[in-house]
C-alpha cells in the first residue's frame, strides 16, 4: 500500500513540474516570437531554424514576452558554423541587443559561457576540459538558470558555469536566439521550454 502511494505521489509530482514548463515554441510557426534583423528564421519538419541570410549579418528572434527569474531548457543541433547564443534579460533596438548571453557555439568556443552584449564582454567562460560535453553535428540540451544575481548553465546534464552577478539580478528582458553575423550559420533548436521561478 505505501508503495503504491509513493508511486501515485512521484507521478503527480512530475506531472506538476512538467505543467509548470511552458512551451515557447509550438513547433508550427513562429507565434510568440519576433524577428529582429535580415537573416532567416523559420520551421522546418517541426524544428526551428536559423540559417544566414544573404546581409551574413547578426540577427535575434525574441519572445513578446520579459523573464525576470526562470529557468529554460532547449535542444539545439548545429548543422553549419553554429556560432549562436541564448540571450536573457535583453532589449532590441534593429540588430542592436543589449543583455547576457548563454554562448551556443563551435567547438572550443566557450559553449555555456556567459557574455555580456554592449557591456563588459565575456564574464565567465567554462574550464576548458568542459568542451567535451558538446557534441558537434547531433542534438544538445542546454539549460540556462537565472534567478535573482545568480545564473547557471548546463550543457547535456553536466553544469557548465555559475556566476554571481548583481547586474543581472536587477534587470530583466526578452529571451532571444542569435544568429552570428559573418554568414554559413545554420542551426536547428526544438523544445524550448521556459518555467518562471
Amino acid at each position: 500500500m505505501i508503495r503504491i502511494f509513493v508511486c501515485a505521489l512521484a507521478l503527480m509530482l512530475t506531472s506538476l513540474v512538467g505543467f509548470s514548463q511552458k512551451k515557447l515554441f509550438n513547433g508550427k510557426d513562429l507565434t510568440g516570437w519576433k524577428v529582429y534583423g535580415t537573416e532567416k528564421w523559420f520551421v522546418e519538419n517541426g524544428d526551428l531554424v536559423c540559417e544566414s541570410g544573404p546581409d551574413k549579418q547578426y540577427g535575434y528572434l525574441a519572445t513578446d514576452a520579459e523573464f525576470k527569474d526562470f529557468e529554460i531548457t532547449l535542444e539545439f543541433k548545429q548543422e553549419s558554423n553554429g556560432n549562436s547564443g541564448v540571450f536573457f534579460h535583453s532589449s532590441i533596438d534593429g540588430t542592436k541587443i543589449t543583455g547576457w548571453q548563454a554562448e551556443v557555439a563551435p567547438l572550443n568556443r566557450s559553449t555555456g559561457g556567459i557574455y555580456e552584449s554592449y557591456g563588459r564582454g565575456w564574464l565567465i567562460k567554462p574550464d576548458a576540459e568542459k568542451e567535451k560535453y558538446l557534441k558537434e553535428g547531433e542534438w544538445n540540451k542546454m539549460t540556462v538558470r537565472v534567478k535573482g544575481d545568480n545564473v547557471t548553465t548546463w550543457l547535456n546534464g553536466q553544469e557548465m558555469i555559475t556566476l554571481k552577478d548583481e547586474k543581472i539580478g536587477s534587470s530583466n528582458g526578452k529571451i532571444a536566439l542569435q544568429i552570428h553575423d559573418g554568414g554559413g550559420v545554420r542551426v536547428r533548436w526544438r523544445n524550448i521550454r521556459v518555467q518562471k521561478l
